[in-house]
């Protein structure tokens, strides 16, 4: 079949259709190669976000093998839970990636030097925790993987406006599986007495496996260009679907993206007000795991919730996303009075909410961008998911400011009870 016939029979087959030239060599059924496209996006999508990831898990030991003799002045009114959040933490990871994902939707698409970029910034990122001598050269790759991190997601995910839609879906599966793999893989080699340095060392793989994924393993689009779009029906392309072109057209194109971008933020600055501002102050005590352990395994439990929510678009979208965004304001309620009057009876109600609430912010990440893909035109969805995409670091970056003055006034209130344990 003809490529101009093969989009006669996609536009019969549905009058909404508008098919571009990346539509035609990739979005088919029948395409036998359509698996590698799916797969580089998944091993991407995990690849991007793994030392991001890394570094948040990484971060305590980062800073205490500059300071051993440091240890972190803790309140005095018998919470035990340091003066310092890890909302600082977070920060430091999030703000580099902000400040390059608000960048890079303005500047010119030269896919292959984004990506090569994102690639050496990764790698050197590691090298630089690993080999760091001084505090300051440790920060300094926290923030080059930062910005590496910032650089591929707007890259990958504009890029994705030329491949079959449901690379979206691959794409956000990879960046969950990053977090149950990265926080799980750091604490493993850890456990297993290998130093900060030839751990990191080690997770030098996954910029290689990245490289490998983009030039190797994923098919070049059939024009490596902006899509052309080509109506072989009776329709007729209105103006208001043409590229967008120059500084001004997109900044004033950002007011139609603010019902997909107000949503992810909201979802996402309540999820990590909970994650860097909460979790460290929810505690049982005589349970099966001490303090330190309890505040991991809330981090992995989170993750996996995380990882199933975004690998689910295909079994069950979701389109009002603005859902999410309430159900994880009642999280923050929950949470909120939980750490100030411990009234769970048990640990594992914990658990249970806290994987809900990684299904939520998993779920709205995934729904937004393959809403995306369905309702934004091919000529438009570039620009559109470079900006959609910086929401949830705005949302995080608010979160994390927040979380600080929040954590250290909970610290300082008088210890509470728990009068009920299952």
């Amino acid at each position: 079949m003809t490529a101009s016939k093969q989009q006669e029979a996609e536009a019969e087959h549905d009058p909404q259709v508008v098919v571009t030239p990346a539509d035609a060599t990739h979005s088919s059924r029948h395409d036998k190669g359509l698996w590698r496209d799916l797969t580089s996006y998944w091993i991407l999508g995990l690849c991007n976000n793994y030392g991001y990831v890394v570094m948040l898990s990484a971060a305590h030991d980062i800073i205490k093998q500059f300071n051993p003799n440091d240890e972190a002045a803790e309140s005095d009114s018998g919470r035990n839970c340091h003066l310092v959040s890890t909302g600082a933490i977070l920060l430091a990871d999030v703000l580099p990636s902000l400040f390059v994902k608000m960048l890079m939707p303005f500047f010119p698409f030269w896919v292959n030097f984004r990506i090569a970029l994102a690639v050496i910034f990764s790698a050197a990122g590691f090298l630089l925790v690993g080999f760091a001598e001084a505090e300051w050269m440790a920060l300094l790759g926290v923030i080059i993987t930062s910005a590496s991190s910032g650089i591929g997601e707007t890259t990958f995910l504009a890029y994705s406006s030329r491949y079959n839609k449901n690379v979206i879906s691959t794409w956000s599966s990879g960046t969950g599986g990053a977090g149950v793999i990265g926080s799980l893989s750091y604490a493993s080699l850890r456990s297993l007495d290998f130093s900060p340095r030839d751990t990191m060392l080690i997770m030098l793989i996954f910029p290689a496996i990245e490289a490998f994924a983009f030039w190797l393993l994923l098919r070049r689009p059939q024009v490596d260009i902006l899509p052309v779009t080509t109506v072989e029906s009776t329709e007729v392309l209105i103006s208001d679907e043409k590229p967008l072109v120059g500084f001004k057209e997109k900044f004033f194109y950002i007011k139609h993206l603010v019902k997909y971008m107000l949503p992810l933020c909201l979802v996402y600055f309540f999820e990590y007000f909970i994650n860097q501002g909460l979790f460290e102050l929810v505690y049982f005590e005589d349970i099966f795991l001490d303090k330190d352990s309890q505040y991991r395994w809330l981090n992995v439990d989170y993750q996996i919730g995380v990882f199933i929510s975004r690998s689910s678009v295909n079994v069950f979208q979701l389109d009002k996303i603005w859902l999410m965004s309430i159900f994880q304001f009642i999280n923050v309620i929950y949470f909120l009075t939980e750490v100030i009057w411990w009234y769970t009876p048990s640990i594992w109600i914990v658990f249970a909410i806290v994987l809900w609430e990684g299904l939520l912010g998993g779920g709205a990440y995934v729904n937004t961008f393959y809403k995306m893909s369905k309702e934004i035109s091919p000529e438009r969805q570039q620009f559109a998911m470079a900006m959609v995409v910086q929401s949830d670091s705005y949302g995080i970056a608010l979160a994390g400011f927040l979380a600080i003055p929040v954590h250290n006034a909970i610290c300082g209130l008088p210890a509470a009870v728990r009068s009920v344990v299952w």
